[in-house]
């Protein structure tokens, strides 16, 4: 194995309604840019810190990837909370402190599992 450090560099999710999903992401305070390679599908795209965050049309063709959960670091997991459920998210678990820091989770408008957190040292959950 060589010695070099394996990093996440894409997720990807699929989504019934694009609009939707660029206006709860986006209450996080992430752009969107419209996307297409060759002859795909128009979908969301974003680039941070080298990781590349997409939001792909879910139509017949693709399965669902609302069993994936996510998380963001955020500044505030209480103000994060609080926007993600104005946008249209729904509660999962309200802010509180846990072993790893301040955290909530959210479901976006496709029920996908929105984690965020105030930590800074990831350990085993």
């Amino acid at each position: 194995m060589p010695d070099t450090q394996i990093g996440l560099n894409l997720m990807v999710l699929r989504s019934r309604d694009l609009e939707r999903a660029r206006v709860f992401y986006q209450a996080l305070g992430i752009e969107f840019v419209q996307h297409c390679h060759g002859a795909g599908p128009m979908h969301l795209a974003t680039e941070n810190g080298g990781q590349v965050f997409e939001i792909y049309p879910l139509n017949e063709d693709y399965l669902p990837t609302t069993s994936a959960r996510i998380g963001f670091s955020v500044p505030s997991v209480d103000d994060a909370f609080k926007a993600l459920v104005v946008a249209g998210g729904q509660p999962i678990s309200t802010p509180k402190e846990s072993p790893w820091g301040r955290r909530a989770v959210v479901a976006d408008p496709d029920g996908h599992r929105v984690e965020l957190d105030t930590s800074t040292t990831k350990a085993c959950r």
